[in-house]
């Protein structure tokens, strides 16, 4: 019997772009996040859903990754958001893809190997206003600007930069990186005599500061469905990845019997065990070991004892009905009950994000509306 298996429903994508699209101005693109396999989704068939949505801006955290969009979305624009290498360079520029900056010593090493290659580069620039992680430092210098901007076989065509939070809170927070983004893109237009495409916000930043859209906005997790829990926030968009596994055994045990590695579960009554074939080899975290969920028969079970490398145990509870072969939805919708990577990554002590990529790429996914 087959173990783990995903489906992914491109057509609650295409609902979620348009939601999104809605709600930014026409002159505003939507530069669709789609590193790290699409958030665990699949990488080739959500870029060629979305490009055939109208998304024109994809971004990517490797050159790697932008070759596999680039295959996907022929025609599309695609920013590699981390640093390349001087090697990367020719791939780059061969396959339309746009690079970053991250300092002026990044700025002149990429140029000199665009020199050495006979090509241009086109790049944005990247600050740092606060994220502490790549990027040209807040406040930075004019000098630093005038030699990034010497580089005369780097195409310059834009800045971003990256919210550390958006914390509602402590508003002050985003405000003084949104201070620092304006006086970066102001300085650097001003020296190089031209608008830059800006672009700023990424999921949480879009739902809070529509004075922040700009040229374009970055949403990763917002278009595979979270981040948009409160019904008052901008955009309403639905997750569109289920996982779901079967059940390889059903068995009685008694009251205190023990369950998993070390007995960290015994049953707290006469109960039926269901034995599920996934685990954390699969990508299911074993920090939801006795925490999670599962979905059997349309009902919300209880995974319990240690989450081990291909077998999850769930307590069915006594005369279950359950028997070997019943479906299991381990994310996703059954009957009228939803268990969603957001719910599990609390459980977890963790996040939706590592839920998602968690999966392993192994396990196979079935694709509804791909194009």
């Amino acid at each position: 019997m087959q173990s783990a298996s995903v489906t992914v429903d491109l057509n609650i994508l295409a609902e979620n772009i348009s939601r999104l699209r809605a709600e930014i101005s026409t002159d505003t693109d939507i530069m669709f996040v789609v590193k790290s396999d699409a958030y665990g989704h699949g990488i080739g068939p959500v870029t060629a859903r979305a490009s055939a949505e109208g998304v024109r801006w994809f971004a990517v955290a490797y050159l790697e990754e932008a070759l596999a969009a680039r295959k996907a979305a022929p025609k599309a624009r695609i920013l590699v958001l981390g640093p390349i290498c001087p090697e990367e360079v020719l791939p780059a520029v061969q396959n339309n893809i746009t690079a970053v900056v991250v300092d002026a010593v990044h700025a002149e090493t990429l140029d000199l190997a665009a020199k050495e290659a006979g090509v241009t580069l086109e790049t944005h620039v990247k600050v740092d206003t606060g994220m502490g992680r790549l990027g040209l430092l807040e406040g930075c210098s004019a000098a630093e600007f005038e030699r990034i901007f010497a580089c005369s076989r780097l195409n310059i065509t834009g800045i971003c930069s990256h919210l550390a939070a958006v914390d509602l809170k402590r508003p002050w927070l985003q405000e003084k990186q949104h201070d620092q983004f304006r006086q970066a893109f102001t300085l650097a237009e001003s020296m190089t005599g031209r608008r830059l495409m800006r672009h700023f916000c990424s999921s949480r930043g879009v739902q809070y500061y529509k004075d922040w859209d700009y040229d374009a906005v970055r949403p990763g997790i917002l278009l595979y469905g979270y981040g948009c829990n409160d019904p008052n926030m901008r955009v309403q968009t639905r997750p569109f990845l289920q996982m779901t596994s079967r059940m390889m055994q059903v068995k009685d045990v008694p009251e205190a019997y023990p369950i998993g590695y070390y007995s960290s579960y015994r049953a707290t009554r006469d109960t039926q065990i269901g034995v599920v074939a996934s685990g954390y080899a699969d990508g299911y975290l074993r920090s939801m070991s006795n925490r999670g969920e599962a979905l059997v028969h349309g009902k919300r079970v209880p995974v319990v004892g240690r989450i081990s490398m291909n077998w999850i145990t769930l307590d069915l509870g006594p005369d279950s009905g359950c028997k070997a072969g019943d479906d299991v939805t381990l994310i996703g919708e059954q009957g009228p009950e939803s268990i969603w990577a957001d719910r599990l990554g609390r459980r977890a002590g963790t996040i939706a994000y590592e839920i998602l990529t968690a999966i392993h790429p192994r396990i196979p996914r079935q694709y509804v509306g791909a194009v």
